[in-house]
């Protein structure tokens, strides 16, 4: 069952055949220091992310993968606070600026019930697909997709993997790097908002 939120969005983006050509980098990992970080991150992928993306995520409960969907979700221009868990619902559809679909997998028994749900129909050159538990069903999901592995370090901060399986997931990994770089590269931002200065 598939619930709909529809929010105004901006002329949907269009990918170029060129842009499904390999790239590299294929893989890159991230030390998240807190939820806000986390949701940094997916604002960073969504604002890159194209029609046809495939966004698997992988993490045990609390890693973060609804945090980061959130994030990503901002990044196409919808309202954080409309994204919520789909655990009962399988998947909820956002229109923002590409559809997005956001997937949970948690309470799918088998490939047949995930094939019988018309999940499979959400995975379309229109749209932006955002799959929770991916792992469970991995051979259920495109092939070409970018996997976003999600770890506890401690009880604040997280590792984020991404590794592109497939051309398009390269490019797409390829196009949020410098973003990434440029993000962590800066120097850490205190709770009131101030960045923090080092005393000598």
């Amino acid at each position: 069952m598939l619930t709909r939120h529809t929010v105004l969005h901006d002329k949907q983006s269009e990918r170029s055949s060129k842009d499904r050509t390999d790239s590299t980098p294929r893989s890159l990992t991230l030390v998240l220091s807190s939820r806000t970080r986390t949701e940094c991150v997916g604002r960073f992928i969504g604002q890159v992310v194209l029609g046809g993306d495939v966004l698997a995520l992988v993490g045990t409960l609390g890693a973060g993968k609804t945090t980061l969907v959130r994030g990503i979700a901002e990044g196409l221009n919808i309202p954080s606070h409309h994204v919520s868990s789909p655990t009962f619902v399988l998947a909820h559809e956002y229109r923002g600026r590409i559809p997005f679909t956001h997937i949970d997998l948690y309470r799918v028994k088998d490939v047949s019930e995930a094939e019988a749900s018309g999940l499979a129909d959400c995975f379309t050159q229109e749209n932006v697909t955002a799959v929770e538990w991916a792992d469970r069903f991995p051979d259920w999901l495109p092939s070409d997709r970018l996997e976003i592995r999600l770890g506890h370090r401690s009880p604040v901060s997280r590792q984020l993997t991404l590794t592109a399986l497939g051309p398009a997931a390269s490019v797409l990994l390829a196009r949020v790097t410098p973003l990434l770089k440029k993000s962590s590269s800066r120097r850490p931002i205190s709770r009131s908002g101030r960045k923090r200065v080092s005393r000598r």
